[in-house]
């Protein structure tokens, strides 16, 4: 079985993938697919050292994040020019993965952890989407002291997603993640024996 599972930013998605992987399941990981797309010699990369400026690079040929998210996150239009270069190149790595983890383990659940599962309409790769939830305002908290940013640079990188109420409203199955990690760690186990998993 392969499953979506998505939240907001700041809404303890690792988390969960994390308890999930301990339970048994396989988790491919489209942030850490993007850092690889990007890599110096990628052709991703050099898609967007062309439209942003080699200023995005760092001496050593690999990407400026923290510049470049000072770019795009700034500008919307930015931003979605850099998600049209990059989303379909993790796309397709995912796809790739998720097969040969199918084929490796084929009873097991296979989870891809895709943050802007929902912004790229994705949904109907998966057999359900697994939400990571916590309220707007507890992003945007959670935001401030993971990057040490104000409130007002957080609630703006919160709404730059898709409401997390709206992708609580489409979800198969949602955790709550907004209390103890035991809270949580109990709703991803019933949500694993929910699908008769070993």
């Amino acid at each position: 079985m392969r499953i979506g599972l998505t939240g907001g930013i700041a809404s303890g998605k690792s988390t969960v993938a994390r308890l999930l992987v301990e339970l048994g399941a396989y988790l491919v990981d489209a942030d850490e697919v993007a850092r690889e797309v990007v890599l110096p010699g990628e052709p991703a990369l050099a898609a967007v050292a062309s439209r942003f400026g080699q200023a995005v690079l760092r001496e050593d040929g690999s990407l400026d994040r923290k510049k470049l998210g000072g770019i795009v996150f700034q500008d919307r239009a930015a931003l979605q020019e850099l998600e049209a270069i990059l989303h379909p190149a993790i796309r397709q790595e995912m796809q790739k993965r998720m097969r040969a983890e199918d084929e490796q383990h084929p009873n097991g659940l296979v989870v891809a952890d895709v943050p802007l599962l929902y912004e790229t309409k994705q949904e109907k790769l998966y057999e359900g989407i697994l939400v990571s939830y916590v309220p707007a305002y507890m992003q945007a908290e959670r935001l401030m002291q993971r990057e040490a940013m104000g409130h007002e640079e957080a609630e703006r990188r919160v709404a730059l997603q898709m409401d997390i109420e709206e992708k609580r409203k489409h979800a198969d199955w949602v955790i709550d993640n907004s209390g103890s990690l035991e809270e949580t760690r109990s709703q991803v186990l019933a949500f694993w024996k929910s699908q008769g998993l070993p």
